[in-house]
């Protein structure tokens, strides 16, 4: 499998300490405060805890959700806000752009920042699963799951929880819809992939691999593309990967096109077809060199170096010294001076993102508990609490493969 992936850091955040002295007036009041502080705190952890699988992620997202939509959903039977909303600050930093911290006293804030958290782990975790030395046909399907779980996730705050913020996202921040459009379509993308490596094994025909090959390069495109008007300084390796995954899946589907033209007798097409791949390939090559000189948030990686990589190019030059042989005492067919259009369109095997819903409100939140709550008392100062709102940076690995196996599924 392709199993490097660029990824951006996880975001950062600071505590929420949930100590609403004088608002919570029973003893319940204050159990769920520090429940959902607890539960807060447990799905944090699990974000840099590497023996953290989906299973146990989802456990910890809708124990911590389901609590949180306590301050959010209303619970008095009025269609007015809830009154806990506004009351807990939120400190959150975002991908792209370093230590810079944004806060917002708003729980659907710590929602979606949570959420965005979520699909970033769902991207990791599908990296770290491909870079395994054997990888097998169900983790295979769950590195599949993964991202397409991501992209669910991503096009969820997307589509129904932005809007829903009292402070529209800032330009360049992670809940801009150009900086979600390009999680959404890179996750979409890195979904095929592992498709087209599963058809590629099960040895599908060249037709499907190369259309599958080209709406993946598109994707790459589309998500550089969405990028373009965002500052360089903390856009241009993301940008950079974005390319070269596109150069490199054209490369796929014009050698994959040059085999589908071979096999219809035309010869003379089909090298133009893989002269067209080692073009490309040749690009996404310099474009693997750009991608380890810029500077900008992401994972380290040589992605030239890598059997994936490498393996691609020795088949592109040994199908197109096959094609040139035929030619020479076959076909006789001469070489058109300009590359085949690729007019491809896959009819198998297109990722869309899965459906990401919220778990229930907790049974906990029930309209007593949400009465012992008196937001005219406002919460005390609480000076012990305060260096707990400072941010950390989170402190992740780099993801690396354990070894480099190629564009296999065990």
């Amino acid at each position: 499998m392709t199993h490097w992936f660029h990824r951006n850091p996880l975001k950062a955040t600071a505590p929420a300490s949930f100590n609403l002295y004088g608002v919570a007036t029973t003893g319940a009041a204050a159990k769920a405060c520090s429940d959902m502080r607890s539960a807060r705190m447990k799905l944090l952890g699990l974000f840099t805890d590497a023996n953290c699988n989906v299973e146990i992620m989802k456990t910890a997202v809708d124990g911590y959700f389901s609590l949180l939509q306590g301050f959010i959903t209303s619970l008095d039977g009025t269609t007015q806000e809830n009154k806990l909303r506004f009351i807990q600050n939120f400190k959150w930093t975002d991908t792209l752009q370093g230590n810079a911290v944004s806060a917002q006293q708003d729980a659907i804030f710590d929602l979606v920042s949570m959420e965005f958290n979520v699909a970033l782990w769902h991207t990791k975790h599908a990296s770290r699963l491909s870079g395994k030395e054997d990888v097998s046909v169900d983790e295979a399907k769950d590195v599949h799951r993964s991202l397409k779980t991501a992209a669910g996730i991503f096009k969820h705050i997307k589509d129904n929880e932005v809007s829903r913020l009292v402070t529209a996202p800032e330009k360049g921040k992670d809940l801009e819809s150009r900086v979600l459009d390009a999680y959404i379509i890179q996750c979409q993308a890195e979904a095929q992939e592992v498709t087209i490596a599963r058809a590629i094994e099960l040895k599908h025909n060249s037709g499907l691999i190369a259309a599958l090959a080209y709406e993946t390069a598109n994707f790459y495109q589309k998500a550089d593309h969405t990028l373009t008007t965002l500052d360089p300084s903390y856009t241009a390796k993301w940008r950079k990967y974005l390319q070269l995954k596109n150069s490199f899946y054209l490369a796929y589907a014009y050698c994959y096109h040059g085999q589908t033209l071979l096999a219809s007798d035309k010869c003379g097409e089909a090298i133009r077809s893989l002269q067209e791949a080692e073009k490309y390939y040749s690009k996404a090559e310099a474009l693997c060199k750009e991608y380890q000189q810029t500077k900008g948030p992401g994972t380290t990686a040589k992605p030239s170096e890598h059997l994936f990589f490498t393996k691609l190019g020795a088949y592109i030059r040994i199908t197109l010294e096959k094609c040139q042989r035929e030619n020479g005492f076959i076909y006789f067919q001469k070489v058109p001076p300009e590359a085949p259009q690729l007019e491809l369109k896959a009819s198998y095997g297109l990722v869309e993102p899965q459906v990401f819903e919220l778990p229930a409100l907790g049974e906990v939140w029930t309209k007593d508990l949400y009465a012992a709550f008196d937001i005219t008392q406002g919460p005390k100062d609480d000076k012990a609490k305060v260096k707990e709102e400072e941010v950390t940076p989170v402190k992740e690995p780099d993801l690396k493969p354990q070894k480099d196996i190629g564009c296999l599924i065990s």
